[in-house]
């Protein structure tokens, strides 16, 4: 606490002895590099790269969420709020001037002025306002603005490569769900098959009744991974179709998960290139430099404020005497406003900036921690689920192999049906866990490029 204290303070001391405090980046704990092994290179980040995708369905998914996506047009809005607001705070830095007019007709009480008479009245005015930024108030609210803004554009990339990762990473889902329905479909092709030789050979009292229970269980294995699967297929289609901002139905699918073609290596670049890289790391800190800007703002309100002032115009009780020179009327002068006892209000609102400044930087470490443990989780996800899906395709080979072998077996009478069903459910098990693995593998990229927040390119 006392290290994130002195943080703090040293950020607030740059403005030296201005009440603003300009904001500068805080030394933070970055390390030098990942500690899971990468190849060494560009960060692939730094590209959209979504379109290294060569499956063209999920380049026309991906498109069309990036068009149609509901939470996108959110953040997409906000970001023009927060334009406006900037318009609309540093307006106070210029002095506002107005014009008015006036024509009527009037008389004073003659109660109060007796022999008062009626008299008409016309003006045109024309009045400046203009608040002298003494201490900084006025421009450290269109900092917070401006950070403020920088954050809400920073949150709306970050739901856009959140988006793009979720389309891809139901995508493959939806893909791997196929195979495995396809596998099943193909187990239980086998086993009806096998439930009728079986059958056969029941009937003519060569194999006991019970090989036959057997086979009709495992026939009814297959049939509820079937509807299993088909369950999980339209739930996936379902929630992919949100995404892309439609109602639920049917979603295109272009190459299998064994067509897909990634990148062999994915370099990662250095952890330092995350503070400008990740939207979330960049708004956070852009909520930190708001927050201290805020700091300014509410020790400026502790001060004095001067108001300068000037009008300029005519008036007169004859329209037509308007253009006169002794119609002309103006005035010129300085209003100044200071506090002096509101029971301790203002210092309490800049003790309560101060505190969520703090609190805005114990954010922003956090989310920085935070990316770190995504990029390190990220890379060894991507390096173990390549290996755990090439130790896979050994086993379904494997399994595949006994499976025959064992059938072999027990048609020459050799072993019992138990054998042929234990190294069945065997290949079954490996073929849907090769499937699955693969598709682990490919999402742990799509995690990766999220996670060195992946797609955007840092502008110097």
């Amino acid at each position: 606490m006392r290290r994130r204290a002195l943080i703090l303070s040293s950020i607030l001391a740059v403005g030296g002895c201005t009440l603003t405090p300009d904001y500068e980046r805080p030394e933070l704990d970055v390390p030098e590099d990942y500690v899971q092994p990468d190849r060494a290179g560009e960060s692939i980040a730094n590209v959209e790269w979504w379109n290294l995708f060569e499956d063209q369905a999920l380049q026309q998914l991906i498109n069309t969420a990036l068009e149609e996506n509901k939470d996108l047009g959110v953040a997409l809005s906000r970001i023009e709020s927060a334009r406006q607001a900037v318009t609309a705070v540093r307006a106070n830095q210029f002095p506002f001037i107005s014009i008015s007019g006036f024509a009527g007709r009037g008389r004073e009480s003659r109660e109060l002025f007796p022999g008062a008479q009626s008299d008409d009245l016309y003006s045109v005015v024309g009045d400046l306002s203009f608040q002298v930024d003494l201490w900084g108030e006025l421009r450290r609210a269109t900092e917070a603005a401006q950070a403020e803004l920088l954050g809400t554009e920073a949150a709306y990339r970050n739901v856009t490569i959140t988006l793009v990762s979720d389309v891809a990473g139901l995508y493959l889902l939806l893909r791997d769900l196929d195979e495995r329905l396809q596998i099943a479909r193909r187990t239980l092709e086998t086993r009806l098959g096998s439930l009728k030789i079986i059958q056969a050979r029941f009937d003519k009292g060569t194999v006991p009744e019970l090989d036959v229970n057997q086979a009709q269980i495992e026939v009814a294995v297959a049939e509820s991974s079937i509807a299993t699967f088909e369950r999980q297929i339209v739930q996936t289609e379902n929630a992919l179709r949100i995404l892309l901002g439609r109602n639920p139905g049917s979603v295109n699918r272009g190459q299998s998960l064994e067509q897909q073609r990634f990148p062999p290596d994915v370099p990662a670049g250095l952890p330092s290139e995350l503070l400008q890289r990740r939207p979330d790391v960049v708004q956070a800190e852009a909520q930190l430099e708001a927050a201290t800007a805020r700091i300014g703002v509410a020790e400026a309100l502790r001060y004095p404020s001067i108001f300068l002032t000037g009008r300029l115009g005519v008036e007169s009780t004859d329209l037509s005497d308007l253009n006169s020179d002794d119609a002309e009327t103006w005035n010129i002068g300085a209003n100044i406003f200071a506090p002096i006892f509101n029971s301790g209000q203002l210092k309490a609102q800049a003790e309560a900036a101060r505190a969520r400044a703090e609190e805005a930087l114990l954010r922003y470490e956090s989310t920085l921690q935070q990316a770190f443990r995504e990029v390190e989780d990220a890379l060894v996800a991507v390096r173990t689920y390549k290996d755990e899906y090439e130790a896979q395709s050994r086993r379904v080979v494997a399994a595949r192999n006994a499976a025959r072998l064992s059938r072999a077996r027990y048609d020459g009478g050799v072993v019992d049906y138990l054998e042929v069903l234990d190294t069945e459910r065997t290949k079954f098990d490996a073929e849907l866990a090769q499937s699955q693995t693969l598709q682990l593998y490919f999402n742990s990229i799509v995690q990766l490029y999220k996670a060195l927040g992946g797609g955007w390119v840092t502008e110097e």
